[in-house]
């Protein structure tokens, strides 16, 4: 399994609408995506800070979202809520429980 961060810093004035956005906007759409499994969403209220982990099948099917412009597309939906740029991290899973 491989896990993608998205890691970005909300407007603490935007941040519960943000959540809720993704939440109505993005999940769904993903669940269509090939080798989609599930979502994480991390979020720190009181800085805006927040953490999206999507877990995928392989780093394969995490890449082809990118190469087909799936995540760049749902990151757009989303810029004039960020303070700075998303960043992006992949990892391999490691330990699930």
């Amino acid at each position: 399994m491989f896990a993608r961060l998205t890691i970005v810093q909300v407007k603490t004035a935007k941040i519960t609408e943000f959540v809720k956005s993704y939440e109505r906007l993005v999940i769904p759409v993903a669940k269509h995506q090939e080798g989609y499994i599930g979502d994480l969403m991390l979020t720190d209220y009181k800085t805006g800070k927040n953490i999206s982990i999507t877990f995928w099948e392989s780093e394969r099917a995490a890449t082809a979202t990118e190469i087909s412009g799936y995540y760049k597309q749902q990151v757009g939906r989303f810029t004039d809520y960020f303070t700075n740029p998303p960043v992006r991290e992949g990892y391999e899973v490691s330990i699930q429980r």
